[in-house]
């Protein structure tokens, strides 16, 4: 009888191991207990010889005429909390003053006619209230479904339907000196459309996101086009808009891009769970410094005595 539940205990410690590692390694391969919801995207056609968009060499009008009203404004608002102590929330208290509300402004992509946009992380952060306002000025409150702070993108659902969807290009395919296109809503000033180039890929290392592989753009972007599209010269989505490096808190020709390669995943993530999983192995990377070079900074490890754990 012992040896059968020897067998049995040890039995039981393998089959939770085994589920303990796939479920932090490859946590897709377990069944959900949910049904996931589907969203409908948009792919861009890739038949060869063939150009989706009819361009013109001296504009891009029909680009923009496409991706322009998949664009969205978006505006926050959330309450600014003073300390109990402080002496504007006693007098705001007195007089019985609503609480101060702080606003910013920002873009979003409508990537589903179902009512999922697309955005930046650091535009809804925190929100209180979350206002969408559509390219023929009709305004919807929308709600946060999930975000990923790693990669500083959002997604967000608004209760409507047969919303114009943008269609999704291929970040894979975009070459250095590509023209592209950044469409947002820069200081509030509505919708804007900005020309430029593809001037790098693959950026990282900038201290913005965790997870970095920017697309840089000399295109203008300002503050207000964060979470907006930036596409291609056929009006097909190959990025989120989501960072400039400024010194005067405008477009100085260095704006950085989320591909949308990355965007489709997040968003795929957490519309199936409302959230983004990824494997880890507890490892991190670090650059050997100075200081970790000297042999005195590593300590040998001894064996723990008799009755430690």
């Amino acid at each position: 009888m012992y040896r059968l539940w020897l067998i049995f205990a040890q039995a039981t410690t393998l089959c939770l191991a085994v589920l303990f590692v796939v479920s932090t390694l490859k946590p897709e391969w377990l069944p959900s207990r949910t049904p996931a919801a589907q969203v409908a995207i948009v792919q861009q056609e890739t038949l060869p010889g063939v150009t989706p968009v009819a361009l013109r060499a001296d504009s891009h009008h029909a680009a923009v005429k496409k991706a322009m009203p998949s664009v969205v404004n978006i505006s926050t608002s959330k309450e600014v909390r003073l300390p109990r102590n402080s002496p504007l929330h006693e007098l705001r208290r007195f007089l019985g003053d609503d609480p101060q509300k702080a606003t910013s402004l920002g873009s979003g992509v409508i990537v589903s006619a179902g009512g999922y946009i697309l955005t930046n992380n650091h535009v809804v952060e925190a929100a209180d209230e979350i206002e969408v306002s559509l390219s023929d000025g009709k305004m919807l409150l929308a709600t946060v479904v999930g975000s990923d702070p790693e990669t500083d993108l959002a997604v967000l659902r608004v209760d409507t339907k047969d919303l114009p969807a943008i269609t999704f290009g291929s970040s894979d395919a975009l070459r250095v000196g590509d023209v592209v296109l950044a469409i947002g809503n820069p200081f509030g000033f509505g919708q804007t459309v900005t020309m430029g180039i593809v001037s790098a890929l693959g950026r990282s290392g900038l201290g913005i996101n965790v997870f970095e592989n920017f697309i840089q753009t000399d295109a203008a972007i300002n503050p207000g086009n964060s979470g907006g599209a930036l596409i291609d010269a056929g009006g097909n989505l190959v990025g989120i808009n989501t960072a400039i490096f400024s010194r005067s808190g405008g477009s100085m020709g260095i704006g950085f891009a989320t591909p949308v390669s990355t965007a489709k995943m997040v968003l795929e993530q957490i519309i199936k769970s409302g959230a983004v999983t990824r494997g880890w192995i507890g490892v991190e990377l670090a650059p050997v410094t100075p200081a970790l070079r000297k042999p005195s900074s590593w300590a040998p490890w001894t064996a723990p005595s008799s009755g430690a754990c």
